[in-house]
């Protein structure tokens, strides 16, 4: 554990030379306990780490920086990342034609060989800071990628024997490090031009397409202290000539403000990012991965940004098959947890789709293409175009597994309306696409023998063709389901209303054997299959609910029939797994695949890295990991089909657990705090009216009073659940009968010890 005294120490000697800024104040109030837990759960460093898969990062949702050793033995390596640097070729599908690309690298270069480092990754401040000893001397640095102004700052001060350290820039050719299915006729972009304006240096990249991007950079010296500035402006179309003046111009902008007020403003951010929710369980090492995830979403991505990509804001060297933006499952698992840890400020799904529905047609065939569908091809780039691919014909050989996509990611945004109760997400959003993604599948129902709607051939992604695929089944029923609550929210209707009720009343069952629901008619699941697409009735849509005793036993039968061979699972197979499992009130076997897949164990060909990036086969992404910080909420607070759920699935493993502000269905803020394997108190705020049925779990006879102590009316609906009519903006606590408890959160005991993540030996 990391403690505020030794992050202050660690960046003091900064202050007050115009190179660099000042050293991190402990918080008070509010802020104290986020502010410790977040710093608890510092990664750190006493190794150098080889790569992309080890290294400390940062980002800002738009420029990404990773840390690791360099190509030669007195060099330390920054890779630079920016999620809008992507070709624009759209002759081509999206991993090429829209490929994300490589942009470069600083390097330090010291005058001795690296013979140790001492780096922590302060998440309160998402700072790196630390020490590079070599055999001539040291390098003490702090590095920051800026929150609101989009630059790389690195701070550092060399020691003697290390008065020559100086940092370079190395350029990577543009081109798409994927080579699966490479096009005959691809060609990478052309190589830059380097120059200087006064003291600043650039490299200007060109595209073949027109436009381009900008990286420039200058370091000033006060002494012995150093401060390295540097940004990336990428523009397309536009005047490359314009866009390097531009990104001198940012530069010189960010020097020329005190280093100090641009900290302040950084930290800022992040401090109130931090202060939106808390959660504490016993297992230290979990929390601090889950801290870790809440960190690296807000890295990754931010609501009016480009949408989640498999590499987030990091560029890596090798393994960056998945140069695009993948909707087949990728982007939707990966941004489950900003809905319950209460950080909507994330929610680029939404926006996205807001800002770039009208290329939404571009992935219908074009046959299909009437102004009334849409679909989403997988992968696309970060406005949603697919380059020369779309979502293929079921029923024919040109069939694929993207018919879902489009349905699959508007489940998100449904699940950012129910969060929040904003209506503008419904009519502005959710329902217009919803209505055209619905219409896609719609042109190749047929009525079969028995008078039921059918779907002809598609693909079950990852696994298997099938008729009557449970996977596409699932999501065209929930998205009629969906389309009809939207009418009733938005009290209006729709001319294909009568026929999405049609196709909800006669739409065929999905298909099951003795191992429980199918992959598709006639397509029993048999062998190991990772994606759980044939389940997504169960998790995430909640079609069929534990609640009601008539959904348990195929709920039952299907799970343990699809975790009992876990041979090709991947790393969010395990993740999802738990989830189930929680969503099922079985809370050991909820964590013990949670535990499992951040253990340091490897899946398959996967497995979670040191600084909690994710690894499958030759590739590397960020989706698994920040899935798993979903398996965590879940075991902490559920809310779908209209209840609240408290505590729903927490192991006897953890007798205590504390939660503050998350977020719920219905618009409600939630604290509880758990001790001793009983849950003491809960509190609940509602932000919107919505109706409440919460599931407390405090077993006899409770009280239920308003935050000035008044008690309020409830109606008990079963045990341990009420109904409590609260208003806008209403609070009600809940405690054992006559129990008046100090309603705060806290870090709860740990049990067992907590190694820190990075490479901390």
């Amino acid at each position: 554990m990391i403690g505020t005294a030794a992050a202050v120490g660690a960046g003091g000697w900064l202050a007050g030379s115009g190179t660099a800024w000042a050293a991190p104040q402990a918080s008070g109030g509010a802020a104290a306990l986020p502010e410790r837990m977040a710093r608890a759960a510092a990664p750190r460093w006493r190794r150098l780490p080889g790569d992309w898969k080890d290294g400390p990062f940062l980002a800002n949702g738009l420029l990404g920086a990773v840390v690791y050793q360099g190509a030669t033995p007195n060099s330390v390596k920054v890779m630079l990342s920016h999620s809008q640097v992507q070709d624009q070729r759209p002759q081509w599908r999206a991993p090429y034609g829209y490929s994300r690309l490589p942009i470069g690298h600083f390097d330090l270069t010291l005058a001795g060989e690296v013979t140790g480092v001492d780096w922590t990754l302060d998440l309160w401040d998402a700072e790196l800071r630390g020490t590079v000893t070599t055999t001539r001397g040291s390098v003490r640095f702090t590095m920051l990628v800026h929150n609101a102004r989009t630059a790389l700052l690195i701070s550092t001060r060399p020691s003697a024997g290390e008065e020559s350290a100086a940092w370079s820039f190395t350029w990577m050719p543009a081109v798409s490090p994927r080579t699966k299915d490479k096009p005959a006729d691809y060609t990478g972009n052309p190589d830059p031009r380097t120059g200087s304006a006064g003291d600043t240096h650039y490299v200007e990249q060109p595209l073949i397409a027109g436009g381009g991007w900008t990286t420039a950079w200058r370091e000033r010296r006060v002494g012995t202290g150093r401060l390295l500035a540097a940004h990336i402006v990428y523009r397309h179309p536009g005047d490359l000539s314009r866009t390097t003046e531009l990104a001198v111009a940012e530069v010189a902008r960010t020097l020329a403000e005190d280093p100090d007020d641009l900290v302040r403003s950084h930290r800022a951010w992040w401090h109130r990012y931090y202060q939106r929710s808390l959660l504490s369980v016993p297992d230290k090492r979990l929390q601090h991965f889950y801290w870790i995830q809440l960190y690296k979403a807000a890295c990754a991505t931010r609501a009016d940004g480009p949408s989640m990509s498999e590499w987030g804001p990091w560029y890596p060297e090798t393994g960056g098959s998945w140069t695009a933006v993948w909707w087949n499952l990728n982007v939707q698992i990966a941004t489950w947890l900003i809905q319950g840890s209460n950080h909507l400020e994330l929610d680029s799904v939404t926006s996205t789709f807001r800002d770039f529905e009208k290329n939404l047609p571009l992935s219908v065939p074009p046959e299909y293409q009437d102004g009334d569908t849409y679909a989403l091809a997988h992968p696309s780039d970060w406005l949603l175009r697919p380059g020369a691919k779309t979502v293929g014909i079921p029923g024919t050989s040109t069939k694929t597994d993207n018919n879902g996509n489009l349905i699959w990611a508007m489940h998100n945004i449904w699940l950012s309306y129910r969060h929040t109760m904003d209506i503008r997400i419904v009519r502005d959003v959710l329902y217009p696409i919803l209505a055209k993604a619905v219409n896609f599948y719609d042109h190749f129902l047929y009525e079969g023998g028995d008078g039921k709607l059918h779907l002809p051939l598609t693909r079950s992604p990852e696994w298997a063709d099938a008729e009557d695929c449970t996977y596409d089944l699932s999501l065209l029923r929930w998205g009629c389901a969906t389309l009809l609550d939207c009418l009733r929210i938005l009290r209006t209707d729709h001319p294909r209303a009568r026929r999405w009720r049609e196709i909800l009343d006669r739409l065929v069952a999905y298909p099951r054997d003795a191992t429980g629901i199918m992959i598709g008619a006639g397509k029993p699941l048999t062998e190991s299959h990772r994606h759980f697409s044939h389940m997504l009735w169960l998790y995430p849509l909640h079609e069929l609910d534990w609640d009601r005793p008539a959904d348990r036993d195929i709920m039952r039968t299907t799970f343990d029939h699809w975790v009992k061979d876990r041979s090709l699972w991947a790393g969010y197979s395990y993740a999802v797994a738990s989830s189930m499992a929680s969503r099922m009130e079985r809370p050991e076997e909820a964590l013990d695949h949670l535990t499992f897949l951040i253990g340091g164990n490897k899946v398959n060909n996967a497995w979670i890295t040191p600084n909690t990036m994710y690894v499958e086969g030759g590739n590397l992404a960020t989706e698994s990991p920040l899935t798993a910080a979903q398996s965590v909420l879940e075991m902490a607070v559920q809310s779908h089909n209209g209840v609240v759920r408290v505590f729903p699935s927490v192991s006897r493993r953890w007798p205590d657990l504390s939660v503050q502000s998350l977020r719920t269905q219905g618009a409600f803020l939630v604290d509880a705090d758990r001790s001793a394997g009983s849950t003491r108190w809960v509190r609940v705020h509602s932000e919107a009216g919505a109706p409440l049925v919460l599931h407390h779990g405090i077993p006899g006879p409770i009280d239920v009073r308003d935050h000035r102590g008044r008690p309020l009316h409830y109606r008990t609906t079963g045990p341990g659940r009420i109904e409590i009519p609260l208003a806008r903006d209403e609070t009600a606590l809940i405690t054992p009968r006559g129990h008046r408890p100090d309603p705060a959160p806290r870090d709860v005991p740990a049990v067992g010890d907590a190694k820190p993540w990075g490479l901390p030996d």
